[in-house]
């Protein structure tokens, strides 16, 4: 589980086949083989790391197509995060790390819009949670397709929401408290339209 508090702007240095190697200082320290590393709000599993200047994951075909990790290149920046420990102040909001789909960015940052799937934007409601890269940020001005979420200065230098530009993807996680409301009443929903 993750906060959506982007720790450090980390490195592409290679992708080889489903290996992505990362270039890293701060979330490596103290990391262990096995640990969990979200990187632009995916969440990855260490597998190799000198623990010092770097750290690798296995990407599976299905999170390189689903997440927008699939089009980094080396020198790619990253958004990274360790996860949550407990006893840890929460500082976003609950994140858990999976990315629901890709959103495309309409207008660049400091007022960001991000287009997703109509059939998603039921899932945010005005001055909800949302994660964009694995940032923790509040949505207003919401459309049929669309939201816009204000960033300010610092989070623009240090995350790669300020380089973002038109038409690139971003990685989008929904609220987990609204997608767990959507499956419990969503059964209920089809049962009353059946009855009329």
């Amino acid at each position: 589980m993750f906060t959506g508090i982007v720790e450090e702007l980390g490195r592409v240095e290679r992708r080889d086949g489903s290996r992505l190697r990362i270039g890293a200082s701060r979330v490596v320290e103290g990391a262990q083989m096995g640990d969990s590393i979200a990187v632009n709000g995916c969440c990855l599993t260490v597998v190799g790391s000198d623990f010092a200047t770097w750290w690798e994951a296995d990407v599976s075909d299905e999170t390189y197509s689903r997440t927008n990790l699939g089009a980094l290149d080396a020198g790619s920046p990253v958004n990274l995060e360790r996860p949550l420990a407990l006893g840890d102040r929460l500082g976003g909001h609950i994140v858990l790390g999976h990315v629901d789909f890709v959103g495309t960015v309409v207008a660049p940052t400091p007022d960001l819009v991000v287009r997703l799937p109509r059939s998603a934007m039921h899932l945010l409601v005005e001055k909800g949670s949302i994660t964009v890269d694995g940032v923790s940020l509040t949505a207003f001005n919401l459309t049929d397709d669309t939201f816009r979420v204000a960033v300010i200065p610092h989070t623009a230098q240090v995350t790669t929401l300020g380089a973002r530009r038109p038409g690139d993807q971003v990685n989008i996680e929904m609220d987990v408290l609204a997608k767990h409301v959507e499956r419990l009443v969503a059964p209920h929903r089809r049962r009353r339209r059946w009855r009329r």
